[in-house]
């Protein structure tokens, strides 16, 4: 462990932290500049399978989602906190798992357009991962190549390294695990059907296997939720998410796929 700890994925767990401090700071000294803004409350109930590390089997969930998105001069943030409220099981039972991700435009930072192919633009990312239960931090860092596809409010493609900082099992929470390759997918596509406003929006992720501080390995998986949105009005939005995850979390035997209904306010 000492010695992941020192090399890691992209050397340092410090260079990490550095990146996703100076996107927070350099994103917080201009909030009051920010040209787009979104907080939202998602709410979704729905069915989810439990890993066999935990028990296996399934139980209904209820998901409390805030997310906030926001674009300023430099670059954009976003960031989300689920609360989980397992309704049959040990596993989830009102457990918090957050993420946030800091992006810097290299195009807008050096004021030269850095298009090619469908790339409109090159960013910095950084971010990290949390979850209170399993008591999980892990930071990730790498480019983000934000597509022009037509049709699309934004389409994005992130590669980061995503890096353990977890206490593991010595601090009471799940054992600590090898650095890995994480690609993401995230988008949204706005459509009218008639005078109706929809959307399709969410992520397509990857991330790669590994090994935790027992030995176990720990399966690659896909995790996929894209979201199909009926804007109601200016601020409410229904309609249901879809969750495919194969192998969800590193469980080589647990494959979900699973229909929540969803409430989406904006306020």
């Amino acid at each position: 462990m000492a010695e992941k700890n020192a090399q890691g994925l992209l050397g340092p767990y410090g260079l990490a932290q550095y990146l996703c401090v100076l996107a927070a700071l350099l994103l917080a000294s201009r909030v009051e500049a920010a040209e787009w803004s979104s907080t939202e409350l998602h709410l979704q109930l729905g069915r989810l399978d439990v890993p066999s590390f935990a028990g296996g089997g399934s139980a209904d969930h209820l998901t409390y989602t805030l997310q906030h998105a926001s674009r300023w001069k430099h670059g954009n943030l976003f960031f989300f906190l689920d609360v989980q409220d397992s309704r049959e099981s040990g596993f989830q039972d009102f457990d918090a798992y957050g993420e946030a991700y800091a992006n810097l435009s290299l195009g807008k930072i050096s004021g030269k357009p850095m298009t090619f192919g469908p790339v409109s633009d090159v960013g910095l990312i950084g971010g990290v991962n949390w979850s209170a239960d399993s008591n999980v931090r892990k930071y990730a860092a790498g480019v983000r190549l934000a597509l022009d596809l037509p049709g699309f409010a934004f389409a994005n493609l992130d590669v980061m390294a995503l890096m353990d900082d977890s206490g593991g099992i010595a601090s009471g929470g799940a054992p600590a695990q090898d650095d890995t390759l994480v690609v993401d997918f995230n988008f949204a596509r706005p459509f009218r059907i008639g005078g109706a406003d929809f959307s399709i929006e969410g992520h397509i992720e990857y991330a790669g296997k590994r090994t935790n501080e027992l030995g176990g390995k720990v399966a690659s998986w896909i995790l996929a939720q894209p979201q199909l949105q009926w804007h109601v009005s200016e601020r409410i939005a229904v309609g249901i998410e879809y969750q495919f995850w194969m192998n969800k979390l590193g469980d080589g035997s647990t494959d979900e796929s699973a229909v929540q209904a969803l409430f989406v306010w904006e306020f």
